[in-house]
């Protein structure tokens, strides 16, 4: 069998043509490339299959618009929105765009990392082929994947997706967070937090553990840099018990633990906990004073998953009863924090539960793709409540749909 493997590599052209070549020099210097040489390197490639007016977009902080990054050989012009533009639909649907012009077309193509949509890469050629598609949109996997690795030691990205002033407290809870959206075939997750240049204390977590999908949504006590520290350790203590494989229940307890001897007994965070089976659609969780999430079927909120509640963390509750609930292919979950529905203007009635499942349902219909919806949702809400956001406001969706992912790992 062995040196039947062998006599048949002997037959295979390994040689290194056009497309491996321009996207090897990329892959080749990735790792000591400094993220200022990115673009015009990235420049450089384009133009070698004809390409020019090189931008690349990167989505801002209120998740609101595309921002162009700025540097040498990159084509630098306005903000585009994220609604109702060609990059805008790029980046949400996660597919090119191509905008015909005078004598030429104008590709929008996503920046996807690990399915994270950091944002849109922009350039425009004579004419387009399916080579030229094929090649776009690998060279724009490259970008992205570089963009993401680079980031944990620039501030370079993260001062482009700024767009106003942001407080110590957001910083450190921007810090935080995993990828805003991650997307594998039997399942796809998105989070937004508001206000964007001010949130303290609601953050989420979530990991993907072969068939199990972790999440947990916190919301620390108060305001400013306080709520931001009580976060931090709420989800450095969820991260430690998750990566030990502990139980939901004493995941609760270890963190109910932490909070308790840092910030004493007048302190708490609420807190929800979910695994997700990936494969079957077997929900667990646990939930500690926090908002029920909301099951969506059909493009319609259906029902609440109402569960026992023990204290929230830092009370010291008693061991939470794990509530388990079997998902269907589709089944949406639309968790968030009681900002989102506890806001009220002075004297005046809060937003309620009710009106934020008559808004679900106007959102679900109209979009479709998991991000789209999360964006829309909380812009929705946030028109809704008047513009006001006095407290944290997050929303985190999570849609199954089952089967496998092990098509992926073999070769056509």
């Amino acid at each position: 069998m062995e040196g039947e493997r062998r006599e048949s590599a002997v037959g295979v052209d390994r040689s290194e043509g056009f497309g491996e070549r321009l996207l090897g020099v990329l892959l080749d210097r990735a790792h000591e490339m400094p993220p200022h040489l990115i673009a015009p390197l990235v420049a450089e490639e384009v133009a070698r299959i004809g390409g020019r007016n090189l931008s690349i977009l990167l989505q801002d902080y209120e998740q609101l618009l595309l921002v162009p990054l700025p540097g040498r050989r990159l084509t630098v012009g306005d903000p585009e929105p994220i609604e109702d533009s060609p990059a805008g639909e790029a980046f949400l649907n996660r597919r090119a765009v191509e905008v015909p012009q005078a004598g030429s077309v104008r590709m929008y193509l996503p920046l996807l990392d690990g399915s994270d949509q950091v944002g849109v890469m922009v350039v425009t050629l004579d004419s387009v082929d399916d080579d030229d598609r094929r090649l776009l949109r690998r060279l724009a996997g490259l970008v992205a994947d570089m963009i993401v690795t680079k980031d944990s030691y620039t501030d370079q990205f993260f001062q482009v997706r700024r767009r106003a002033p942001m407080s110590v407290a957001a910083e450190i809870q921007w810090s935080l967070l995993p990828p805003l959206s991650m997307m594998v075939p039997q399942v796809e997750v998105a989070g937004i937090l508001e206000p964007a240049y001010e949130v303290a204390g609601d953050s989420f977590d979530y990991a993907l553990n072969d068939d199990i999908l972790h999440v947990a949504m916190i919301d620390a006590m108060g305001h400013g840099l306080g709520a931001a520290t009580m976060a931090t350790v709420a989800i450095g203590a969820y991260r430690h018990t998750r990566r030990a494989n502990t139980d939901l229940s004493q995941v609760y307890a270890f963190m109910d633990r932490a909070i308790d001897e840092q910030f004493g007994p007048d302190h708490f965070v609420t807190a929800q906990m979910m695994r997700l089976n990936i494969g079957t659609g077997h929900l667990q969780w646990v939930n500690a004073g926090h908002p029920a999430p909301l099951l969506i079927r059909d493009r319609s909120v259906v029902d609440r998953l109402e569960s026992p509640t023990t204290l929230p963390v830092g009370f010291g509750g008693e061991e939470p009863q794990v509530s388990e609930r079997m998902l269907q292919p589709g089944d949406q979950l639309l968790c968030f924090t009681d900002g989102l529905i506890e806001e009220h203007q002075v004297g005046g009635e809060q937003f309620g539960e009710e009106q934020l499942i008559e808004c679900t349902n106007r959102t679900v219909r109209d979009h479709t793709a998991v991000r789209a919806v999360v964006r829309a949702l909380s812009h929705a809400l946030k028109l809704e409540r008047g513009g006001i956001t006095s407290d944290d406001a997050t929303i985190f969706l999570i849609e199954w749909r089952g089967g496998d992912a092990d098509h992926l790992a073999t070769l056509d």
